[in-house]
């Protein structure tokens, strides 16, 4: 099959950890042909199909740099790959999504497009836990100064982030005293320009901030907790947390399984749960990482079983 990888620049990729080199990895292990493209090179002009206008069919060379080769480069239409994987970092800007219109435009041409792009738009990663309130912490979204302190009046303990953050970016703690309240929404909101997520403090952040994987529906039976370091309220790796695989709880297995089917049968095929103590934080649809830690830590190969639920999707309908 042909599979195309909208993604980040290939020179980017860390592939020590990186989830998308190893789901190309693995599907070319199976024989596969991968090509490559970045959001910029989307190109549809008026009368014609949607086109990847530098994508490049790519091998690797089993070596950390340079870990590729390119075997060609070409104007590539969409719609005739077998599947299209959409693995752009966040954030959702506006930028990715206008992307995700183009790729909802590739479908509309036959092209298998995943995650779905409708479903990406329809479930911004902060927002989307908002869906299942019998899972999350206590949660406010809201732009209203006035509305975030008195929050913080009734909370006494929260964490303020913006909706478009990533990777633990942005993200203010705010104890009982509420010292730097004031600055931290001036710095989140704008002056109500921006919309901003207030959730009651968990202190089970200390034992990680739980990545719960669902594939296709079904849930990985490992979680990789992020852990805090060095006084640190973020858990995420990317601001430093220090990522150790565990066995999914009961209560992990519970909220995915509640929730990963429902979001598979709208169209995400890969969703990432972030969950702290007993608590739904994130939803995370764009892309999910964790795949290799999880693997170097366990032995179950994520990568592996997703693209055994990507062969199976495209054995099925389009839907």
């Amino acid at each position: 099959m042909k599979l195309l990888f909208v993604a980040d620049p290939l020179e980017s990729f860390k592939i020590h950890k990186d989830t998308t080199f190893v789901m190309m990895r693995e599907a070319l292990r199976r024989g596969h042909q991968i090509w490559a493209c970045e959001p910029q090179d989307l190109v549809w002009r008026s009368g014609g199909r949607v086109v990847a206008r530098q994508a490049r069919a790519i091998a690797l060379t089993g070596q950390t740099s340079p870990w590729f080769e390119v075997l060609a480069t070409q104007e590539l239409v969409l719609a005739e790959t077998d599947a299209i994987v959409m693995r752009k970092d966040p954030p959702f800007d506006s930028e990715f999504f206008y992307a995700t219109h183009l790729l909802g435009q590739a479908e509309r041409e036959g092209a298998r497009v995943f995650n779905k792009p409708a479903a990406l738009r329809d479930h911004p990663e902060k927002l989307a836990l908002m869906e299942f309130p019998q899972f999350c912490p206590t949660t406010l979204v809201t732009r209203s100064e006035a509305a975030i302190r008195a929050f913080h009046a009734e909370q006494g303990d929260i964490i303020l982030k913006p909706l478009d953050g990533m990777g633990g970016m942005g993200i203010f703690r705010v104890g009982a005293d509420g010292l730097n309240l004031g600055a931290i929404i001036e710095t989140l909101n704008k002056d109500g320009a921006e919309t901003v997520m207030v959730q009651r403090y968990l202190p089970a952040i200390k034992d990680g901030d739980k990545r719960v994987l669902v594939i296709g529906g079904k849930v990985v039976p490992f979680c990789l907790a992020r852990i805090p370091q060095g006084g640190e309220v973020r858990g995420n790796l990317a601001a430093g947390g220090k990522g150790v695989a565990q066995p999914i709880s009961a209560r992990d297995r519970e909220i995915a399984e509640a929730v990963g089917p429902l979001l598979a049968a709208r169209g995400l095929l890969l969703v990432g749960l972030d969950v702290i103590g007993e608590h739904l934080t994130e939803v995370n649809v764009t892309s999910p990482t964790c795949f290799q830690e999880i693997f170097d830590q366990t032995g179950f190969d994520v990568a592996a079983m997703f693209i055994d639920a990507l062969e199976g999707a495209l054995a099925a309908p389009a839907g």
